[in-house]
């Protein structure tokens, strides 16, 4: 997320590198996928034999390990997604450089892009996939749409106050204009620091009372303190295992560390697999079932 080069933003739920709706000009038969969760969608809505690459990270569904692996989400090999011939490299903003993008597509290689920052606009990026592909009303999109419709009407009657830190050293999270902080708030939590962005330089980010500097770049993901997220009394405290890898037993330490939140005294805090949070698509489905009852317990 941070560090990386940004891929430019539109509108639709997939579109090319001129911002323009992305409408393949062939049959898309042979797909490098470079995002880990449109690899498992495509699988999953039974376009696994027509995928040729995935990254190292495309580890769901189990299947996907049999397909070559061209590199990570941050520097695939090149030369071996050219040698693959495939009719379009699915890419996303957050998780791959645009400069890559822009070298796979002087090479003649259709690049569609996607980049979903709700629930809706995940759910309608699985309804786009499945109609350029002619898919008729796929059983996992359904059951996704089922759980969204369920989980719109459920509303619980008291949100827990969530802190979900992304990273460590220093500390960073998710604020409101995220996908993770939509799924957050639709599953029933409250993101303690929806309203906080990201300041630069890191002094200023990790001390309000230090003067920021503008700057024209990614406000979505602070970087904090300790004392800041002691004062802002978490309730809960969720320990992803993605993009930082949190593990089970860190849940021990991270409850000393703030004993004095609501989290601490009450030993709220939890360790869960990330891509519940982080992973558009159709994990979609598992995650509108665990997340409310593991922020509702």
């Amino acid at each position: 997320m941070s560090g990386t080069e940004m891929l430019e933003t539109s509108s639709p739920p997939i579109w090319d590198l001129e911002g323009r709706p992305f409408r393949p000009d062939r049959p898309l038969q042979r797909i490098v996928s470079l995002v880990p969760s449109l690899t498992e969608t495509l699988f999953e809505l039974g376009l696994g034999d027509r995928v040729v690459g995935r990254t190292d990270y495309c580890r769901h569904p189990p299947e996907a390990q049999s397909i070559p692996s061209v590199g990570g989400t941050k520097n695939p090999d090149l030369a071996r997604i050219q040698a693959l011939c495939p009719d379009v490299v699915f890419v996303n903003v957050e998780e791959n450089r645009r400069s890559d993008a822009l070298a796979l597509a002087a090479g003649g290689i259709p690049v569609a892009v996607s980049f979903p920052r709700s629930v809706r606009e995940a759910i309608a990026l699985i309804r786009w996939l499945a109609g350029i592909f002619e898919l008729r009303a796929p059983p996992v999109l359904e059951e996704i749409e089922a759980l969204y419709a369920e989980r719109c009407r459920a509303g619980p009657a008291r949100r827990p106050r969530v802190f979900c830190p992304i990273w460590r050293d220093p500390w960073m999270t998710f604020n409101a204009e995220t996908y993770a902080h939509d799924l957050l708030v639709l599953c029933g939590g409250e993101n303690v620091f929806a309203r906080r962005r990201r300041r630069y330089p890191l002094s200023a980010d990790l001390n309000p009372a230090l003067p920021a500097r503008p700057a024209d770049r990614d406000h979505r993901y602070p970087r904090l303190s300790t004392e800041e997220i002691r004062a802002a009394e978490p309730e809960l405290i969720l320990l992803p295992d993605e993009p930082y890898p949190f593990r089970p037993e860190d849940t021990g330490w991270v409850r000393a560390l703030f004993a004095d939140t609501p989290a601490g005294r009450a030993g709220r805090v939890r360790w869960i697999e990330g891509s519940l949070l982080f992973w558009h698509g159709t994990r979609l489905r598992h995650a509108l079932r665990i997340l409310p009852q593991a922020l509702a317990d």
